[in-house]
């Protein structure tokens, strides 16, 4: 029995290191888009970012079950990291030669960072507000998809009207627990 807690106890604690890892392999590989974007090679940061995106959501999922606190901070650090590093050298690099992506992209910075905002502002006052891995999919993988298609302009707009959206339910869930 002994033997079993400890082999338990043991996966247990493996499990717990593999989030941040995780993390910060999400982490160098958005430093690498965001590298890769400011140099002019944005398919090479869609592929960045799409590796940066598939490790986010899926230490996402692994997040509430296998880490910690500090692990989900750590999450949710990257995840920020992620919207303000791609989304910036987007922003920057294209300002002249296509303002509306440049645009879309400020938008969709904009939109992300008052969703976490909302997210994090109700979970401190005490309530639940749910944070899915598919949202966080659905805006890395329009991030990264645009950089990889070379279809900036209309898809970092969609991102920003999906973080709104995401922000607006967020809203309505805190709003459902007050009147509860």
């Amino acid at each position: 029995m002994a033997e079993e807690d400890a082999r338990t106890a043991r996966a247990s604690a493996r499990w717990r290191v593999i989030v941040p890892a995780m993390c910060v392999v999400a982490a160098a590989a958005v430093g690498l888009a965001m590298w890769a974007i400011l140099d002019g090679r944005s398919r090479a940061g869609g592929v960045s970012a799409l590796v940066a995106g598939v490790l986010l959501v899926a230490a996402g999922m692994l997040a509430p079950r296998t880490g910690g606190l500090r692990a989900r901070m750590l999450l949710s650090f990257v995840d920020r990291g992620f919207d303000g590093a791609i989304l910036a050298a987007v922003a920057w690099v294209a300002r002249a030669s296509d303002p509306q992506a440049a645009g879309g992209a400020l938008f969709a910075l904009a939109a992300g960072f008052l969703a976490a905002y909302v997210r994090a502002r109700g979970a401190a006052l005490g309530y639940l507000v749910e944070e899915g891995a598919g949202t966080r999919a659905i805006r890395s993988g329009l991030i990264a998809l645009a950089l990889l298609g070379g279809f900036e302009r209309w898809a970092l707009f969609a991102v920003g009207i999906w973080m709104l959206l995401v922000a607006l339910v967020r809203v309505s869930q805190v709003a459902k627990e007050e009147r509860a």
